[in-house]
């Protein structure tokens, strides 16, 4: 069987030229990477503001399961379908990090004859947007710990004499570790500083994985150079001796970073497998930031296309209610439809059968016909459907279909799911025929987007903090209520002293279930949601609550993906995914 990899390298590839015209899109509108990929000059939407808005299209999921459940596959299979019906198309999705991708996960840009292509590039470098991420991040951590030397060794005067004034940043208030774009767990906690008193100040910190900066959402919801500028120097990175908050713009080193990041802000433009457009811009972490591709990409695909693909991180618990509170906000784009992703097997494990092993067979369980496990583990699409409906949009089931699924495990879930209120649901075949797998799927999509939009945020701005948490984790997770350590307490308080209590919330929890343990599947009752800590991400424009551990740097396994990655003999890559 031919590998995602091997159907990718053996795809016809369209010059990058040719799909920008098939939009409207000029040489002049684009900084070329080569004969197959380019980024989009921003200029183009005062050019476009004339045009109607197309469809806005958000794919998410049931709660994820280790099998996966093939949520980008099933965007850009949907988006290519979507062409094949004659429609102008548009697929909008992240960047994925090199960090998981030569870790546990492989690629993301789809698979089977659903992906975007060149896959390797995609995985890969792209056009460096999360190098000039990386590079900015650790200038400002930097700046920091310069800061800190420095004011240890000047007096008032010397400092005044450069223009300088004093900070008196607290060390143990920073916030702001550094960044590397691999999964490297010996680098979560470091000791930094360490040497003669030229070698700077010691002091506990640590690294992230690049994608997990703050600097990352901001890419993702920035609407200009300037305002990606503003929001740069809003970031906050610790507090001073007497607890009022440091900024970027306080450290000089503002200016700096949005030059470094400057290109990154143009949206890169590749292809589909069917040669549909794709814009791939920004990956931020799904459980810490709001874990989707960029505004800026929406808005000029939606300009150039009858209908936009766009997915959210995660379940839909996670990513789609981040989409809706978070990132619609923001953009001002209205969506219209709701593509809700799930599996027969994925399903099953929420209603307690199976077991997945790395490298074992799946258990029988998990692929022999057991329609009431499958009716007990649908409960968790039924609550993801609630959830979207929620925001008054319509919902589309796609139900990604394996050969081991049979005709009553398919027709049961439809079942279910129209009495949930979706749409319907229908079999998604796309990673063995591409667009043509998804042609009913997508004319169910078209119809459901172009219903009259009734779209509304789950709580409004003005809401406390509390009252915002609270909304999220009774009506979209389903707990009982919230229990606020007093580490919680606290930062609501300094929070609310700041004035970021007008800020949108953004949960960082498991992405593995409903509730913050990821042990519980389904749909977990009489339960409440503990805040250990609430964390702001002031350039970014939100506060993210910490609802359990969150690992900002993930680590290698035992067999991490990178031991099948190579070249070959004639200089391809092989084993990517």
């Amino acid at each position: 069987m031919l590998s995602d990899l091997d159907i990718a390298q053996a795809a016809e590839i369209k010059p990058i030229l040719e799909i920008a015209r098939s939009v409207g899109l000029t040489e002049d509108d684009l900084e070329l990477f080569g004969k197959y990929k380019a980024k989009v000059h921003l200029n183009v939407l005062d050019r476009l503001q004339s045009h109607p808005n197309g469809k806005y299209i958000d794919v998410t999921a049931i709660t994820p399961t280790p099998l996966g459940e093939g949520k980008t596959t099933t965007t850009v299979g949907l988006s290519q379908a979507i062409g094949r019906l004659g429609k102008k198309v548009f697929t909008v999705i992240r960047q994925p990090s090199m960090g998981p991708t030569f870790g546990i996960k492989g690629g993301a840009a789809g698979g089977g004859y659903a992906q975007i292509i060149p896959m390797e590039d995609f995985n890969l470098h792209l056009t460096g947007d999360i190098h000039a991420v990386g590079v900015a991040h650790n200038l400002l951590a930097a700046a920091i710990d310069a800061r800190i030397y420095h004011e240890s060794r000047l007096s008032d005067e010397k400092l005044a004499a450069m223009g300088l004034h004093r900070l008196n940043i607290d060390p143990y208030s920073v916030t702001w570790n550094r960044v590397v774009d691999v999964n490297d767990r010996q680098m979560r906690k470091i000791v930094s500083g360490l040497g003669a008193k030229t070698d700077g100040r010691p002091r506990e910190t640590g690294y992230d994985i690049t994608v997990a900066s703050e600097l990352m959402a901001i890419l993702a919801l920035t609407s200009d150079l300037q305002d990606m500028r503003q929001r740069i120097g809003r970031i906050v990175i610790g507090t001073d001796k007497k607890r009022n908050p440091v900024t970027t713009e306080d450290l000089g080193v503002a200016g700096a970073m949005t030059v470094l990041m400057k290109d990154a802000i143009m949206p890169n433009l590749l292809q589909t497998l069917e040669h549909t457009p794709a814009f791939v811009h920004a990956g931020p972490f799904a459980n810490i930031a709001h874990g989707n591709s960029s505004v800026i990409a929406d808005q000029i695909a939606i300009k150039l296309a009858d209908y936009v693909v766009t997915e959210s991180g995660f379940g839909a618990d996670i990513g789609m209610e981040k989409f809706f509170d978070i990132k619609c906000r923001t953009s001002g784009l209205v969506p219209n439809a709701v593509v809700m992703v799930a599996t027969i097997r994925a399903l099953k494990m929420h209603g307690g059968a199976g077991r997945v092993i790395a490298g074992r067979p799946l258990p029988p369980e998990l692929i022999e016909e057991n329609l009431p496990v499958l009716e007990k583990g649908a409960a968790n699409l039924v609550k993801q459907i609630e959830n979207a409906k929620l925001f008054g949009i319509p919902v589309v089931v796609a139900v990604n279909r394996f050969t081991t699924d049979t005709d009553n495990e398919v027709e049961l879930v439809r079942k279910i799911a129209v009495e949930a209120g979706a749409e319907g649901a229908y079999v998604s075949d796309v990673w063995a025929k591409g667009g043509a797998g998804a042609l009913e799927l997508a004319e169910a999509v078209i119809a459901a987007a172009n219903k009259p939009s009734n779209f509304r945020f789950l709580y409004p701005l003005d809401a406390s903090i509390k009252e915002k948490i609270e909304t999220i984790a009774t009506k979209i997770y389903g707990a009982d209520g919230v229990e606020y350590t007093a580490t919680a307490n606290k930062r609501i308080a300094l929070y609310e002293k700041f004035g970021y209590n007008k800020m949108p919330i953004c949960m960082a929890k498991t992405h593995l279930s409903l509730s913050h343990n990821p042990k519980l599947k389904g749909v977990p009752k009489g339960w409440m949601l503990p805040v250990e800590d609430i964390r702001a991400s002031v350039g970014a424009g939100f506060l993210y609550p910490l609802c359990g551990s969150m690992r900002t740097m993930p680590g290698l396994p035992s067999r991490p993906a990178f031991m099948n990655v190579d070249i070959d003999e004639t200089g391809k890559v092989v084993g990517l995914f």
